[in-house]
């Protein structure tokens, strides 16, 4: 693809404080600092006149487009850019050096060039444009890099190329290797390729110590590590967070409004990655967002979604001086998701406390504190169930009893009673269990339309909705039962459109859908699994992938007639749906063969 084209084919670097997304081109795109959802500093994605961008063209200007790959088992970036007077390698990465029983990871981005043949020529585009690209710039030579004056926090690029060859783009000889880093509110102390190379080596070495602890399932297992890798950048180190995406305002639909903010945390979407990576034997992550939602749950009630620091004031708002990604407006920062009600968040954050804190490797220090919490969240969710809500999709205007929310409430009394017993209060487990028995047998009268044979977005309604697909995961319905295996076949029927699945097909809050909303296809792989159509789910995941990117990196939704990437990027609950419709594939398979795992 050229390089006009507005594609997600980018790469994504980090290390769990910073998180870049770098084209084929060697343009970093995006990249928001200190924190993944502070104002961009680079936002070309945005906007290719005063969004900022930061690569390298060849001595005629010009970019190129080149291949890219991961080093393998990494987060660290390989361009080779082939051009006529020689090749060169770059490397990009965020250091991520371990240190200790952690590891090390500065705000800071890393740039090696490394000469391959001949003799390479370049030009440095280095143009930073913080706070959205409004802030006035001024860019200061100092010994050993530029120092970038403008917008809340001070930057500096260190680099072994003369600072005036940077300001004025003059072409730079790639004789030997060149190094750039750019740093947030202190200067970089590296000084030399040879001490880069070093650092790098190490961030290879501490991603690859990480990947060797990922027990991978017997499916699709190359896919799967990278999903992790990428669900790995999106967890905040500092708190605990999740974030949803790296990027804002990236459509759902060219030319339409759904342009929203996906930088904060999802407690939704925060759950369902902690479980994914846990299914993946890691659990540090695990722990780490359970102290963020403990944190979160003290300071007020739970909303849907938060700052990565737990900021609950998400005030949206809308860049009018940006002309959005392929021009489609508005730009928005914030999301007035977190003042909306969601009854599925409480399900979702009991289901993440017990399965993680139930764990036989995880030791939990406190536990009267947890069970509270766990109560109170059971108790919410009981009291929840009486009314509407805005549902798991986040409608604005559609206020009504979802059936996923209804179910996530029953799941938060039934799994929370398994808490309950598993930390010494079996009483409440009782009280719940009894409550949630009733409530069950409701749901399913009024969530399953017998007439049209599929379970329904709302209770006694009639549309679709891919969300129901996820009803025996969570335990409430057997996958086997003619309701749901209806439901399955209905879907198909209804929610398909060339090969991938629509959330819902009715018209919302801003007309008519029309892109597919990735992990809904992962969730219908998973299905056909869990039905017995295992040749089918496996097949229909090989087709899934081939819409990632050439990294292997999905957005948030696919356009359905064109195959291309739209909305977020990358989204952090698709490759959690990949995840999983790969893990329960790959058991489910195992289990109808007759090897076994060891030695197979």
């Amino acid at each position: 693809m050229g390089t006009d084209d507005h594609e997600l084919n980018h790469g994504a670097i980090g290390n769990g404080q910073v998180l870049a997304l770098v084209s084929p081109s060697t343009r970093i795109e995006w990249l928001c600092l200190p924190r993944f959802d502070s104002p961009s500093v680079f936002g070309w994605l945005l906007d290719r006149t005063v969004g900022g961008v930061w690569g390298f063209q060849g001595a005629d200007g010009q970019w190129r487009e080149s291949q890219m790959e991961y080093v393998r088992n990494t987060n660290v970036l390989r361009t080779r850019v082939e051009a006529p007077d020689g090749v060169y390698d770059l490397f990009d990465y965020a250091p991520r050096v371990p240190a200790g029983l952690g590891m090390d990871a500065p705000l800071e981005i890393h740039r090696l060039v490394l000469p391959v043949t001949g003799n390479p020529t370049l030009r440095i585009h280095f143009d930073p444009r913080p706070d959205y690209g409004r802030a006035a710039v001024e860019l200061v030579p100092t010994d050993g890099g530029l120092e970038v004056y403008g917008g809340a926090h001070r930057l500096y690029l260190r680099t072994n190329v003369p600072a005036t060859y940077v300001l004025n783009r003059q072409p730079v000889r790639v004789d030997h290797g060149r190094y750039f880093v750019l740093s947030c509110g202190r200067p970089c102390e590296l000084n030399s390729v040879a001490s880069m190379e070093h650092v790098m080596e190490m961030t290879v070495r501490g991603w690859r110590a990480w990947v060797k602890t990922c027990a991978l399932p017997s499916f699709a297992a190359g896919a799967v590590l990278r999903s992790a890798l990428c669900l790995k950048l999106h967890t905040f180190g500092d708190t605990g967070a999740v974030i949803a995406a790296a990027t804002t305002s990236i459509p759902e639909a060219l030319g339409t409004e759904r342009t929203w903010d996906y930088r904060y945390c999802w407690l939704r979407d925060a759950a369902f990655t902690v479980e994914a990576l846990r299914r993946l034997s890691h659990l540090a992550e695990g722990e780490a967002f359970v102290r963020f939602l403990r944190d979160v749950a003290e300071a007020g009630p739970l909303q849907p979604v938060y700052g990565i620091g737990g900021e609950r004031d998400l005030a949206e708002e809308q860049l009018a001086h940006l002309e959005g990604f392929a021009g489609t407006k508005p730009v928005r920062v914030g999301n007035s998701a977190c003042t909306q009600t969601q009854h599925d968040v409480m399900g979702e954050m009991v289901l993440c406390l017990e399965s993680v804190l139930t764990d036989p490797r995880i030791v939990v220090d406190q536990p009267e504190g947890l069970l509270r919490l766990v109560e109170e969240l059971v108790e919410k969710a009981m009291e929840a169930s009486k009314t509407h809500d805005t549902g798991i999709w986040e409608f604005r205007t559609l206020p009504k009893f979802y059936t996923f929310s209804q179910v996530q409430c029953w799941v938060a009394a039934h799994r929370g009673a398994e808490f309950a017993r598993a930390f010494g209060r079996p009483d409440l487990g009782e009280r719940w269990l009894a409550w949630a028995g009733p409530f069950r047998e409701r749901i399913l009268r009024e969530a399953y339309n017998e007439s049209l044979g599929f379970f329904t977005q709302a209770l006694n309604g009639e549309h679709a909705d891919a969300s129901n697909l996820l009803l025996p995961t969570l335990g409430f319905i057997d996958a086997k039962d003619p309701r749901f295996v209806r439901t399955v076949r209905a879907y198909e029927r209804l929610l398909v459109k060339k090969g991938v699945m629509l959330r819902y097909q009715h018209p919302d809050d801003f007309g008519e859908t029309t892109t597919a909303f990735s992990i809904c296809s992962f969730w219908w792989v998973e299905a056909l699994a869990m039905i017995g159509e295992l040749d089918r789910a496996a097949d229909l995941f090989q087709q899934l992938l081939s819409y990632a990117n050439p990294l292997g990196l999905f957005s948030e939704d696919i356009d359905p007639e064109s195959g291309r990437l739209l909305g977020n990027f990358p989204q952090a609950y698709t490759h959690v749906g990949l995840i999983h419709a790969a893990i329960t594939l790959g058991e489910l398979r195992d289990a109808r063969g007759t090897s076994f795992r060891a030695w197979s």
